[in-house]
């Protein structure tokens, strides 16, 4: 009888443990229960932005913390920071006319969010050199300069420059006040231009003409009086190009300068000018295209005006555009003037590149117009318009009808935001790359559709901006003396590092 009481408990116990079974698998179906997500990491030694041209990971923010074993990765990339190059000025967008329209149809708190994410340099990418237009650009709301009248009692700042550019640019100097800024004239006064060197007769339009020799000493006088205003209104002017574009004449707003004109503007008068106003903005030359427009007579303008000493020693630099020619031009500009120094001050996306196919153009702005031109020495980055909206504007008559901006602002609602390639490219490169660091040597592993560049922060901290454009994950160790970690690089993504 014990035996068969045994017996009967082990059966009773076996058919509860079944029962607890069954109940079990009859939970697992009809109640999945998954097992629990690894925690993201909120902070760690090295921060990174990924974005990937699918948007899966859209400037997203991780951390990982120093490895603490042997690096044996075949995969390693090491800086190496006794080996530099170029110091860094910053990196952003042109804040034109159009842009400060649109900015100021958002509603206060949603502009005040945006401008935050864009330019703060603790909550947002930190975006830190701007690009401004002296009078209207081809993106202002009409054709004008601030000097439109002969008679220097007729100067000042007008509508554009009161009403939209300045409350803007004050918002965004609140959120940075390190802010960089860079001005640039499409057209001088019409009443200083001429239709040619030779005939020197009026031109009275905004489109095309010459600056008349009898006026650059006005002219000259004209940038100081806008630097001067501008700095009145609490905006200061770091830098400026003596002519946007200077061998294109048909824009809406342009003015052709020739290399040999440019030359003497700035030695007899923009030079000496801001020298007498006591005023230390940087001249950069040239502004346009790395192919100088096929025009021969312009080749290598700005190494031409640098063998004149006297205009020389005012210029700090030169600045190009990509519309036509290549980058390499960049790396012969600096070898003829290595102690000169070259910034990238204008990119366009639009309906004809696939301006907003993000697939496309993140990775070839990346590679050509972000990596592209720091890898040959520019100093900084600036694309074309910050903010346009969905119809491609506001834009006039013999500008760009076709052009997109870094960021598209819906004109339905004037809050939905649809964020381009020139805001990422832009924003991964401000994220870790601070004004004033010094791009360092890295080398190591390398493959096909990979680029990198890194850097070392006046803080003592370094940054990598990676690219990698191949359709394969690749996991990829960074290695800065006894310091290692690992990242696993998404196929066709941004990665931006900063430890």
């Amino acid at each position: 009888m014990k035996k068969y009481l045994t017996n009967s408990k082990s059966i009773a116990l076996a058919f509860c443990l079944l029962g607890s079974i069954v109940t079990a698998c009859g939970t697992d179906k009809n109640e999945p229960s998954n097992p629990p997500e690894p925690e993201v990491p909120v902070s760690g030694d090295v921060t990174i932005y990924v974005t990937t041209n699918t948007r899966s990971q859209d400037f997203a923010k991780k951390f990982v913390d120093f490895s603490t074993k042997s690096n044996m990765s075949p995969n390693t990339i090491t800086l190496n920071p006794s080996q530099t190059y170029q110091s860094i000025e910053g990196f952003g967008a042109a804040i034109t006319g159009s842009t400060c329209y649109n900015l100021l149809k958002m509603a206060p708190a949603d502009r005040a969010k945006f401008l935050k994410e864009t330019f703060s340099e603790t909550e947002g990418m930190g975006q830190s050199y701007i690009r401004i237009a002296i009078g209207c650009s081809d993106f202002s709301l009409s054709e004008y300069t601030c000097w439109d009248t002969p008679g220097i009692e007729n100067f000042g700042l007008q509508n554009e420059e009161i009403n939209y550019i300045i409350p803007v640019l004050k918002e965004i100097l609140a959120i940075n006040p390190n802010l960089k800024i860079l001005g640039s004239p499409w057209t001088s006064p019409r009443w200083m231009k001429v239709n040619n060197l030779t005939d020197l007769q009026p031109f009275n339009s905004w489109t095309s003409g010459q600056l008349n020799p009898v006026h650059y000493q006005d002219y000259g006088t004209y940038f100081v009086k806008w630097i001067q205003a501008m700095a009145a209104n609490g905006v200061k002017i770091s830098a400026v190009t003596p002519q946007n574009e200077p061998l294109n004449r048909k824009n809406s707003a342009s003015l052709y300068m020739g290399w040999d004109e440019q030359l003497a503007f700035i030695k007899t008068a923009l030079g000496p000018k801001l020298k007498a106003a006591g005023l230390d903005t940087k001249i950069y030359v040239f502004d346009h295209n790395y192919n100088y427009d096929n025009i021969a007579s312009q080749n290598d303008y700005p190494a031409k005006i640098y063998e004149d000493a006297a205009a020389a020693a005012f210029i700090t630099g030169a600045a190009y555009h990509n519309y036509g020619g290549d980058k390499a031009e960049l790396l012969d500009i600096q070898a003829k003037r290595p102690d000169k120094e070259l910034i990238f001050t204008e990119t366009s996306i639009g309906t004809w590149n696939d301006g907003q196919n993000l697939a496309t153009r993140l990775m070839e702005d990346m590679k050509e117009v972000g990596l592209g031109t720091i890898n040959n020495w520019s100093r900084a980055v600036i694309v074309w318009n910050l903010m346009l909206d969905t119809e491609r504007g506001p834009n006039r008559d013999g500008g760009c009808q076709t052009c997109y901006g870094a960021v598209d602002l819906n004109k339905a609602d004037y809050k939905t935001i649809k964020r381009n390639s020139h805001y990422y490219v832009i924003g991964h490169l401000s994220s870790v790359v601070k004004p004033g660091a010094v791009r360092i040597g890295a080398s190591g592993y390398s493959a096909a559709g990979l680029t990198y560049s890194a850097f070392k922060n006046t803080d003592g901290t370094f940054a990598l901006v990676l690219l990698n454009d191949t359709n394969e994950l690749r996991k990829i160790t960074l290695s800065e003396g006894a310091k290692h970690f690992s990242y696993d690089v998404p196929a066709k993504s941004v990665v931006s590092y900063r430890w």
